[in-house]
Protein backbone atom coordinates (compact mmCIF):
# COMPACT_ATOMS: atom_id res chain seq x y z
CA UNK A 1 0.00 0.00 0.00
CA UNK A 2 2.81 2.61 1.24
CA UNK A 3 4.55 1.85 -2.35
CA UNK A 4 1.57 2.21 -4.33
CA UNK A 5 1.10 5.76 -2.42
CA UNK A 6 4.36 6.46 -2.90
CA UNK A 7 4.00 5.89 -6.81
CA UNK A 8 0.80 7.85 -6.68
CA UNK A 9 2.85 10.60 -4.82
CA UNK A 10 5.87 10.75 -7.41
CA UNK A 11 3.60 10.90 -10.30
CA UNK A 12 1.74 13.97 -9.22
CA UNK A 13 4.83 15.25 -8.54
CA UNK A 14 6.35 14.58 -11.74
CA UNK A 15 3.21 15.99 -13.52
CA UNK A 16 3.61 19.42 -11.73
CA UNK A 17 7.62 19.58 -12.57
CA UNK A 18 6.67 18.63 -16.18
CA UNK A 19 3.93 21.57 -15.90
CA UNK A 20 5.90 23.91 -14.55
CA UNK A 21 8.73 23.29 -17.20
CA UNK A 22 6.42 23.55 -19.94
CA UNK A 23 5.12 27.10 -18.39
CA UNK A 24 8.58 28.21 -18.07
CA UNK A 25 9.83 27.26 -21.57
CA UNK A 26 6.88 29.05 -22.93
CA UNK A 27 7.05 32.29 -21.01
CA UNK A 28 11.03 31.77 -21.96
CA UNK A 29 10.13 31.59 -25.45
CA UNK A 30 7.76 35.09 -25.47
CA UNK A 31 9.13 37.49 -27.64
CA UNK A 32 9.43 41.18 -25.75
CA UNK A 33 8.32 44.22 -28.17
CA UNK A 34 7.93 47.65 -27.38
CA UNK A 35 4.62 49.11 -29.32
CA UNK A 36 4.28 52.83 -28.82
CA UNK A 37 1.75 55.16 -29.64
CA UNK A 38 0.68 58.83 -29.17
CA UNK A 39 -3.14 59.56 -30.45
CA UNK A 40 -4.51 59.11 -27.25
CA UNK A 41 -8.23 58.39 -28.49
CA UNK A 42 -10.39 55.51 -29.70
CA UNK A 43 -8.62 54.98 -32.25
CA UNK A 44 -6.06 53.03 -30.55
CA UNK A 45 -8.52 50.69 -29.39
CA UNK A 46 -7.20 47.92 -30.88
CA UNK A 47 -4.25 47.73 -29.79
CA UNK A 48 -5.58 48.53 -25.64
CA UNK A 49 -7.62 45.29 -26.84
CA UNK A 50 -5.11 43.04 -28.04
CA UNK A 51 -2.96 43.96 -24.94
CA UNK A 52 -6.03 43.41 -22.59
CA UNK A 53 -7.30 40.44 -24.47
CA UNK A 54 -4.26 38.51 -24.40
CA UNK A 55 -3.62 38.69 -28.10
CA UNK A 56 -0.40 39.32 -28.34
CA UNK A 57 0.65 36.99 -25.32
CA UNK A 58 -1.60 34.21 -27.94
CA UNK A 59 1.24 34.90 -30.29
CA UNK A 60 3.93 34.74 -28.28
CA UNK A 61 4.88 38.07 -27.67
CA UNK A 62 5.59 39.94 -24.30
CA UNK A 63 4.08 43.16 -25.37
CA UNK A 64 4.58 46.42 -23.92
CA UNK A 65 2.44 50.12 -24.86
CA UNK A 66 3.79 52.50 -24.45
CA UNK A 67 2.58 56.61 -24.96
CA UNK A 68 4.84 58.75 -26.59
CA UNK A 69 3.19 62.28 -26.97
CA UNK A 70 5.49 63.33 -29.50
CA UNK A 71 5.71 62.13 -32.54
CA UNK A 72 9.38 62.63 -33.44
CA UNK A 73 10.47 60.97 -30.24
CA UNK A 74 8.57 57.96 -31.36
CA UNK A 75 10.15 57.85 -34.67
CA UNK A 76 13.87 58.57 -32.88
CA UNK A 77 13.12 55.04 -30.86
CA UNK A 78 12.10 52.79 -33.55
CA UNK A 79 15.38 54.66 -35.14
CA UNK A 80 17.62 53.20 -31.85
CA UNK A 81 15.09 49.88 -31.68
CA UNK A 82 14.11 50.89 -28.30
CA UNK A 83 10.65 49.93 -29.96
CA UNK A 84 9.70 47.58 -33.08
CA UNK A 85 6.31 49.42 -33.89
CA UNK A 86 4.81 52.15 -33.92
CA UNK A 87 0.30 53.07 -34.26
CA UNK A 88 0.18 56.33 -35.50
CA UNK A 89 -1.32 57.63 -38.78
CA UNK A 90 0.42 59.57 -42.08
CA UNK A 91 1.61 62.73 -40.03
CA UNK A 92 4.24 65.75 -40.61
CA UNK A 93 6.50 63.80 -37.85
CA UNK A 94 6.40 60.44 -39.36
CA UNK A 95 6.76 61.59 -43.26
CA UNK A 96 9.34 64.12 -42.51
CA UNK A 97 11.53 61.18 -40.10
CA UNK A 98 11.43 58.62 -43.55
CA UNK A 99 12.67 62.42 -46.01
CA UNK A 100 15.38 62.09 -43.92
CA UNK A 101 15.84 58.82 -44.86
CA UNK A 102 14.86 56.43 -41.98
CA UNK A 103 13.72 53.17 -43.08
CA UNK A 104 10.33 53.00 -41.68
CA UNK A 105 6.96 51.69 -43.64
CA UNK A 106 3.75 51.28 -42.92
CA UNK A 107 2.89 47.46 -42.14
CA UNK A 108 -1.10 48.06 -42.05
CA UNK A 109 -3.42 50.32 -41.99
CA UNK A 110 -6.06 49.92 -39.13
CA UNK A 111 -8.52 53.15 -39.84
CA UNK A 112 -8.59 54.37 -43.14
CA UNK A 113 -10.27 57.32 -43.10
CA UNK A 114 -9.80 60.93 -41.84
CA UNK A 115 -11.82 60.68 -38.57
CA UNK A 116 -12.39 62.80 -35.93
CA UNK A 117 -14.38 65.85 -34.54
CA UNK A 118 -13.83 68.90 -35.37
CA UNK A 119 -14.71 71.41 -31.64
CA UNK A 120 -14.83 74.70 -31.26
CA UNK A 121 -15.27 77.60 -28.74
CA UNK A 122 -18.33 80.01 -28.81
CA UNK A 123 -16.38 82.53 -31.76
CA UNK A 124 -16.68 79.84 -34.10
CA UNK A 125 -20.06 79.44 -35.78
CA UNK A 126 -18.88 78.39 -39.00
CA UNK A 127 -16.22 76.83 -41.35
CA UNK A 128 -15.57 80.54 -42.58
CA UNK A 129 -14.91 81.76 -38.58
CA UNK A 130 -12.29 79.62 -37.85
CA UNK A 131 -10.25 81.98 -40.44
CA UNK A 132 -7.85 84.61 -37.77
CA UNK A 133 -8.69 81.89 -34.80
CA UNK A 134 -6.34 80.13 -32.84
CA UNK A 135 -6.36 75.98 -33.25
CA UNK A 136 -5.40 74.28 -30.43
CA UNK A 137 -2.26 71.00 -30.93
CA UNK A 138 -0.45 68.62 -29.09
CA UNK A 139 2.48 69.62 -31.32
CA UNK A 140 3.25 70.70 -34.03
CA UNK A 141 4.13 68.69 -36.98
CA UNK A 142 2.39 65.86 -35.19
CA UNK A 143 -1.17 63.67 -35.44
CA UNK A 144 -3.67 66.19 -34.47
CA UNK A 145 -1.78 68.87 -36.08
CA UNK A 146 -1.74 66.81 -39.28
CA UNK A 147 -4.96 66.09 -38.83
CA UNK A 148 -6.01 69.56 -38.27
CA UNK A 149 -4.31 70.43 -41.39
CA UNK A 150 -6.19 67.57 -43.32
CA UNK A 151 -9.55 68.85 -42.47
CA UNK A 152 -8.47 72.38 -43.19
CA UNK A 153 -7.33 71.44 -46.67
CA UNK A 154 -11.20 69.93 -46.91
CA UNK A 155 -12.83 72.68 -45.84
CA UNK A 156 -10.20 75.17 -48.91
CA UNK A 157 -8.78 76.97 -46.18
CA UNK A 158 -4.66 77.90 -45.42
CA UNK A 159 -3.44 78.87 -42.72
CA UNK A 160 -1.20 81.41 -43.97
CA UNK A 161 -3.56 83.29 -46.20
CA UNK A 162 -6.28 82.40 -43.95
CA UNK A 163 -4.21 83.79 -40.67
CA UNK A 164 -4.94 80.57 -38.71
CA UNK A 165 -2.51 80.01 -35.80
CA UNK A 166 -1.59 77.03 -33.88
CA UNK A 167 -0.74 76.54 -29.92
CA UNK A 168 0.89 73.78 -28.62
CA UNK A 169 -1.27 72.87 -25.48
CA UNK A 170 -1.06 69.05 -25.00
CA UNK A 171 -2.51 65.69 -25.36
CA UNK A 172 -6.82 65.41 -26.20
CA UNK A 173 -6.87 65.27 -22.34
CA UNK A 174 -5.55 68.77 -22.17
CA UNK A 175 -6.84 69.94 -25.57
CA UNK A 176 -10.67 68.99 -24.46
CA UNK A 177 -10.34 71.90 -21.41
CA UNK A 178 -8.44 74.04 -23.33
CA UNK A 179 -8.75 74.62 -27.03
CA UNK A 180 -8.40 78.02 -27.76
CA UNK A 181 -10.92 78.82 -30.93
CA UNK A 182 -11.11 74.95 -32.26
CA UNK A 183 -9.52 71.12 -31.86
CA UNK A 184 -9.12 67.97 -33.85
CA UNK A 185 -10.59 65.80 -31.19
CA UNK A 186 -11.66 62.26 -30.56
CA UNK A 187 -15.32 60.77 -29.98
CA UNK A 188 -14.56 60.79 -26.44
CA UNK A 189 -12.90 63.93 -25.69
CA UNK A 190 -14.94 65.78 -27.76
CA UNK A 191 -17.99 64.89 -25.63
CA UNK A 192 -15.61 66.39 -22.67
CA UNK A 193 -15.23 69.16 -24.80
CA UNK A 194 -19.08 69.88 -25.18
CA UNK A 195 -19.65 69.59 -21.48
CA UNK A 196 -17.47 72.90 -21.41
CA UNK A 197 -20.05 74.78 -23.07
CA UNK A 198 -18.11 73.76 -26.87
CA UNK A 199 -19.76 72.72 -29.71
CA UNK A 200 -18.83 70.00 -32.97
CA UNK A 201 -18.40 71.93 -35.42
CA UNK A 202 -17.63 68.94 -37.84
CA UNK A 203 -18.13 64.89 -38.18
CA UNK A 204 -15.61 63.91 -40.09
CA UNK A 205 -16.38 60.45 -40.14
CA UNK A 206 -19.13 61.31 -42.02
CA UNK A 207 -17.32 62.89 -45.05
CA UNK A 208 -15.61 59.83 -46.05
CA UNK A 209 -12.15 60.89 -46.39
CA UNK A 210 -9.36 59.04 -47.25
CA UNK A 211 -6.42 58.98 -44.90
CA UNK A 212 -4.05 57.29 -43.67
CA UNK A 213 -5.43 58.12 -39.84
CA UNK A 214 -4.08 54.80 -37.77
CA UNK A 215 -1.86 52.42 -38.73
CA UNK A 216 1.60 50.20 -37.78
CA UNK A 217 4.90 51.60 -38.64
CA UNK A 218 8.00 49.44 -38.33
CA UNK A 219 11.42 49.67 -40.00
CA UNK A 220 12.15 47.87 -42.59
CA UNK A 221 15.32 46.66 -41.61
CA UNK A 222 13.14 45.46 -38.55
CA UNK A 223 10.82 43.39 -40.85
CA UNK A 224 13.44 41.32 -43.03
CA UNK A 225 15.42 40.38 -39.90
CA UNK A 226 12.30 39.58 -37.83
CA UNK A 227 9.12 38.90 -39.98
CA UNK A 228 7.60 36.52 -37.98
CA UNK A 229 7.92 38.90 -34.94
CA UNK A 230 6.13 41.25 -37.74
CA UNK A 231 3.58 39.03 -38.69
CA UNK A 232 2.31 37.94 -35.28
CA UNK A 233 1.79 41.27 -33.95
CA UNK A 234 -0.22 41.97 -37.08
CA UNK A 235 -2.67 38.35 -36.36
CA UNK A 236 -2.73 39.84 -32.98
CA UNK A 237 -4.04 43.29 -34.20
CA UNK A 238 -6.46 41.54 -36.57
CA UNK A 239 -8.01 39.21 -33.55
CA UNK A 240 -8.39 42.26 -31.66
CA UNK A 241 -9.92 44.04 -34.66
CA UNK A 242 -12.62 40.92 -35.13
CA UNK A 243 -13.20 41.18 -31.27
CA UNK A 244 -13.91 44.70 -31.36
CA UNK A 245 -16.32 44.10 -34.50
CA UNK A 246 -17.95 41.51 -32.49
CA UNK A 247 -21.54 43.20 -31.05
CA UNK A 248 -21.46 41.15 -27.71
CA UNK A 249 -17.96 42.28 -26.85
CA UNK A 250 -19.15 45.75 -27.25
CA UNK A 251 -19.07 46.40 -22.80
CA UNK A 252 -16.14 44.89 -22.61
CA UNK A 253 -14.15 46.99 -25.28
CA UNK A 254 -15.72 49.78 -24.42
CA UNK A 255 -14.21 49.54 -20.25
CA UNK A 256 -10.95 48.48 -21.86
CA UNK A 257 -11.12 52.04 -23.65
CA UNK A 258 -12.43 53.94 -20.31
CA UNK A 259 -9.42 52.26 -18.58
CA UNK A 260 -6.26 53.60 -20.99
CA UNK A 261 -8.39 56.87 -21.48
CA UNK A 262 -8.08 57.42 -17.71
CA UNK A 263 -11.85 58.45 -17.75
CA UNK A 264 -14.83 56.83 -15.21
CA UNK A 265 -17.02 55.72 -18.37
CA UNK A 266 -17.28 56.37 -22.36
CA UNK A 267 -20.03 59.19 -22.91
CA UNK A 268 -22.16 58.18 -25.43
CA UNK A 269 -20.60 54.48 -25.59
CA UNK A 270 -23.15 53.17 -27.83
CA UNK A 271 -22.48 55.59 -31.17
CA UNK A 272 -19.15 55.35 -30.33
CA UNK A 273 -18.77 51.66 -30.41
CA UNK A 274 -20.80 51.62 -33.63
CA UNK A 275 -18.38 54.14 -35.25
CA UNK A 276 -15.54 52.12 -34.07
CA UNK A 277 -17.00 48.80 -36.00
CA UNK A 278 -17.36 51.00 -38.74
CA UNK A 279 -14.21 52.85 -38.90
CA UNK A 280 -11.79 49.72 -38.13
CA UNK A 281 -11.01 47.48 -41.52
CA UNK A 282 -10.52 44.00 -41.06
CA UNK A 283 -8.09 44.19 -43.87
CA UNK A 284 -5.80 46.30 -42.80
CA UNK A 285 -4.01 47.26 -45.74
CA UNK A 286 -2.63 50.45 -45.57
CA UNK A 287 -4.53 53.07 -47.72
CA UNK A 288 -2.58 53.83 -51.02
CA UNK A 289 -5.18 57.07 -51.70
CA UNK A 290 -4.82 58.34 -47.83
CA UNK A 291 -1.26 57.75 -48.05
CA UNK A 292 -0.91 60.18 -51.35
CA UNK A 293 -3.71 62.85 -49.49
CA UNK A 294 -1.06 62.97 -46.99
CA UNK A 295 1.87 63.37 -49.31
CA UNK A 296 0.05 66.24 -50.55
CA UNK A 297 -0.92 68.02 -47.86
CA UNK A 298 2.08 67.54 -45.78
CA UNK A 299 4.62 68.57 -48.82
CA UNK A 300 2.85 72.51 -48.01
CA UNK A 301 4.85 72.38 -45.06
CA UNK A 302 7.78 70.44 -45.38
CA UNK A 303 9.23 70.38 -49.00
CA UNK A 304 11.22 67.77 -48.29
CA UNK A 305 8.24 64.96 -48.11
CA UNK A 306 7.33 65.70 -51.72
CA UNK A 307 10.45 64.02 -52.75
CA UNK A 308 8.44 60.85 -50.98
CA UNK A 309 6.68 58.40 -53.35
CA UNK A 310 3.52 57.02 -51.97
CA UNK A 311 4.68 53.55 -53.04
CA UNK A 312 7.87 53.60 -51.01
CA UNK A 313 5.56 54.42 -47.70
CA UNK A 314 3.96 50.78 -46.98
CA UNK A 315 5.17 47.36 -46.95
CA UNK A 316 1.68 44.93 -47.76
CA UNK A 317 3.90 41.49 -47.94
CA UNK A 318 2.45 40.50 -44.57
CA UNK A 319 -1.16 41.69 -44.63
CA UNK A 320 -1.04 39.69 -48.27
CA UNK A 321 0.32 36.70 -46.62
CA UNK A 322 -2.24 36.95 -43.46
CA UNK A 323 -4.76 37.16 -46.85
CA UNK A 324 -3.98 34.38 -47.78
CA UNK A 325 -3.77 32.42 -44.62
CA UNK A 326 -7.20 33.59 -44.20
CA UNK A 327 -6.82 35.21 -41.06
CA UNK A 328 -8.97 38.11 -42.32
Amino acid sequence: MRTRRSLIVASILAVFILFFIAASAAAAAKKKIVVTFADFSERTTALFVAQDRGFFAEQGLDAELVQIRSGPVSMSALATGETQFYGSGATGANLGAMAQGLDVVFIAGLVNKLDGYFVVGPKVKNIDDLKGKTLGVQSMGGGIWTYTMAALDYWGLVPERDKIDFRVLGDQSVLAHGMIDGAFLGYTFSKMAERQGCRILAELPKANVPYQMQGILARRSFIEQSPDVAERSLRALSRSIGFIQEPANKQAVLRTLAKWLRVPQIEGGDELYERMKINYDRRIYPTKDGLARALRILTKANPKIGALKVENLFDNRIVHKLEMDRVF
